[in-house]
């Protein structure tokens, strides 16, 4: 079969796609072997309780630092990038001794970050340094440096930053992750960072949208049908909790339960003829998309939500959906 120019183009745009991956996952692989003690001594640097970490670089390093930056800030560890040239200009003033630098240079000599350098020393703001040369300035005036292999670019004219600048971003989300692991962050804490988009979605709690107070459906035992029934219309979730003088759950009737039971005396029955004694019921803290699952293995569109075996709440599939997670 005879290839065409466009068929041989494509070919090599492929080729030149996988090789620039294949560049740089050997290139993240190289840097993951060389991760020392110094590494460790950066984050607890880094670390330090109730300081903020100021990022920054320029060129291809200012755009990872300011990534950086953004990842360091969404796992609770307080940062921001401060643009080298403006901090020449007054943005120095953002800096506190309390600080902590994280400067980014490939050459280690990049004459924009001298005013951050000779601040940092002259007010002693610890300083972590991401280069790839060990013997340049920045690495020696920084507490502790952080030097990434010295491996070809992807670029065929081994110009364009390409391999350097994945280590760059590599060793900064490997600092931000080890950063989250000498603290307690959880799930929520996450989310109190994420509240938007998919993250948010994701990390939604059932606290966040069950409904409570008179808006949830709740009988005692004892109580006859027809007076039930009329609740059950009321809520509108098809359900109703029946609880007994102290407030503890005794059972659910469902809509289900109504057909399983019907017959011509059901609307002068005491509910717990009717009720389920053994509902399926769930805490407050638990993950809406959790709440959802059960809902769909147990074939049921509503969940009341109970603490000390009393309810607190009641969960429907319409509020999975207000939650996007459907």
């Amino acid at each position: 079969m005879t290839m065409t120019a466009t068929t041989i183009n494509a070919h090599k745009i492929l080729e030149a796609g996988r090789q620039t991956i294949i560049a740089e996952s050997e290139a993240l692989s190289f840097l993951a072997a060389s991760l020392d003690e110094k590494f460790t001594a950066a984050v607890e640097l880094l670390a330090t309780q109730n300081s903020r970490i100021i990022v920054s670089g320029i060129g291809k390093s200012g755009h990872v630092a300011r990534k950086i930056a953004a990842t360091l800030a969404s796992v609770g560890q307080p940062a921001f990038f401060v643009h080298p040239a403006e901090a020449s200009h007054g943005d120095l003033g953002m800096i506190t001794p309390q600080d902590r630098l994280l400067l980014l240079s490939h050459s280690g000599e990049t004459a924009e970050l001298k005013s951050m350098l000779d601040y940092s020393r002259r007010f002693h703001i610890p300083l972590v340094a991401i280069t790839a040369k060990e013997n340049s300035n920045l690495a020696s005036v920084a507490d502790v440096t952080l030097c990434y292999p010295i491996v070809p670019e992807a670029c065929p004219m081994g110009l364009a930053p390409t391999t350097s600048t994945a280590m760059m971003l590599a060793l900064g989300d490997a600092l931000a992750i080890a950063t989250l692991h000498t603290r307690s962050f959880s799930p929520t804490d996450f989310r109190t960072f994420h509240p938007g988009g998919n993250l948010g979605k994701q990390l939604s709690r059932v606290r966040d949208f069950m409904h409570t107070g008179d808006r949830l459906p709740v009988v005692l035992k004892g109580t006859l049908m027809k007076e039930c029934l009329i609740k059950m219309s009321y809520f509108g979730f098809g359900c109703v909790a029946i609880v007994d003088e102290d407030g503890l759950m005794s059972g659910v009737i469902t809509d289900g339960d109504l057909r399983r039971h019907m017959h011509t005396e059901l609307l002068n029955d005491a509910v717990e003829t009717v009720m389920n004694p053994t509902p399926t019921m769930i805490a407050a803290d638990i993950l809406m998309a959790e709440a959802l699952a059960i809902m769909q293995e147990k074939s049921i569109t509503s969940l009341f939500i109970s603490a000390h075996n009393k309810p607190i709440g009641i969960l429907h599939i319409h509020d999975c959906l207000r939650a996007g997670i459907i």
